[in-house]
């Protein structure tokens, strides 16, 4: 069992203020797997003083220096890659290929994207050649960074490395059910060298040091993923010190198969939905077909669920692991059983343990038919390896049952033609829409509409969510 009590502070592992200790569970087993510190509001308060005192002397680095520090991170990421994918696949249960090839990969690429960006990216500049004004970008100040379980160092990548990017300090409270990843990150900054309070680390839950973050007069900005829920909480408590929010929340992306889609569409938007245990909040967690192909639709839905089998995340190989708690578990087993409940008809998966496993959180590949959108299954995120197919007739009515939703993240179509493609795209109400089965490239930028939140992460646009713009007249 591994020993985590301590916080990164001011450039140095400090014990906590206040005994506090919190189990990390391993989900694959239901055993404690390290012991962590859940830290108090004089932690939170160190954090927040040392960022701020740091920010005074960072904001004036130059490029290059920020620069020279995230290549030095990029070469210590590769050397210690192995060890971050192993702790990503121990306090989240991920197969350990998945937290490879996928997980631990996400966090490198971010890295390797935003030294590109911070490359390329002006920081001051002048408004046009007519006119007198002057434009800069300045970094916001002190950041306060949440991130989730789900894809912890993916999430942390996209908040930490471009506030380091632009000049700004922080302190980042991972998510207290999955804080190893970010424990060794951590590690890494300490290993390069950056400045003293630069970068703080406190772990916590969100009613103490989330809600901490959120409020402290002295943060200048809070990014925060997670459910809409906890994201609702944060704006409040930002409101009184007017302090920007950026939001990447809940999700419960509507995936449209046309009748001309291509032949494996059905069979990939299964995949989609399973991989990482239905842990994405842009999974395309409702499959809406068209009649005509609904029946043949159906078949390999289930069919296809049926092969993905569930295991171990020391295994290699592909397959899904269990979901990260209890807490989770309960949740989807009752909308499982909500679905049921209300009359959808369960063709594969179901609440029931996978064979074999007597232990752990896992959890069938679950598909329901013959859902409606007005039922709990098809309104609210589940979060787990579960799928709504529902049947259509028109394109219009597609694109209303997929709008019919708070939520607005990522949302899929499928069809061979590009002109109804881009025509569909325009009207689906959502942060991403995703063609045929293709993914975003490196640098786009990622957030939702609605209550899927706000802001946008990578990229460009990742950067100047941690800056202010200031106009200066008078310049010639």
């Amino acid at each position: 069992m591994l020993d985590k009590r301590k916080f990164y502070i001011n450039g140095q592992w400090v014990n906590p203020v206040k005994k506090n200790d919190f189990e990390v569970i391993n989900p694959c087993n239901e055993d404690t797997c390290a012991i962590i510190s859940l830290g108090s509001k004089e932690d939170t308060d160190n954090a927040v003083k040392a960022a701020k005192n740091a920010f005074e002397s960072f904001k004036d680095t130059s490029k290059k220096e920020r620069l020279d520090l995230l290549k030095k991170l990029l070469v210590i990421y590769k050397k210690r890659f192995i060890e971050m994918a192993k702790a990503i696949s121990l306090e989240m249960g991920a197969p350990i290929d998945w937290a490879t090839d996928v997980q631990t990969a996400s966090g490198q690429a971010h890295l390797e994207d935003f030294i590109i960006r911070l490359k390329e990216f002006e920081f001051d500049e002048h408004f046009d050649k007519k006119s007198n004004n002057h434009i800069y970008y300045e970094p916001i100040g002190v950041c306060g960074l949440i991130t989730p379980w789900n894809w912890p160092i993916n999430q942390i990548a996209l908040k930490v490395i471009p506030a380091f990017a632009t000049g700004c300090t922080m302190i980042l409270k991972p998510s207290e059910i999955a804080p190893l990843s970010g424990m060794l990150f951590a590690e890494m900054i300490d290993e390069v060298g950056f400045p003293k309070g630069v970068f703080n680390l406190v772990n916590g839950d969100g009613a103490s040091v989330g809600t901490q973050i959120s409020s402290h007069p002295d943060i200048d900005m809070v990014s925060f993923t997670g459910s809409t829920r906890a994201g609702r909480l944060i704006s409040k408590n930002a409101a009184e010190t007017i302090k920007r929010v950026c939001l990447e929340l809940g999700g419960k992306g509507g995936n449209i198969v046309f009748a001309d889609s291509y032949k494996n569409a059905v069979r990939d938007g299964i995949r989609n939905v399973m991989s990482n245990s239905g842990q994405s909040c842009d999974a395309p967690t409702r499959m809406l077909v068209e009649k005509s192909i609904y029946q043949r639709a159906v078949e390999e839905a289930v069919d296809e669920a049926n092969k993905i089998s569930v295991d171990q995340a020391s295994k290699k190989g592909d397959h899904i692991g269990p979901v990260i708690s209890k807490t989770q578990y309960d949740k989807i087993i009752n909308l499982i059983e909500s679905g049921i409940s209300e009359g959808a008809t369960l063709a594969a998966g179901g609440p029931e343990l996978p064979h074999g496993l007597n232990k752990g959180y896992f959890i069938k590949p679950t598909i329901f038919t013959d859902v409606t959108n007005n039922m709990r299954i098809a309104k609210e995120e589940i979060f787990g390896p579960v799928l709504s197919i529902i049947p259509f007739e028109t394109e219009d009515e597609a694109i209303k049952i997929v709008n019919d939703t708070y939520y607005g993240l990522g949302n899929y179509l499928q069809t061979e033609d590009k002109e109804k493609a881009h025509r569909v795209a325009k009207r689906l109400r959502s942060g991403c829409v995703y063609i045929n089965g293709n993914t975003a490239d490196a640098g786009t930028p990622f957030g939702g509409y609605r209550q899927s939140g706000n802001g946008r992460e990578g990229g460009v646009w990742g950067l100047e969510e941690y800056l202010e713009v200031k106009t200066v007249t008078g310049w010639k």
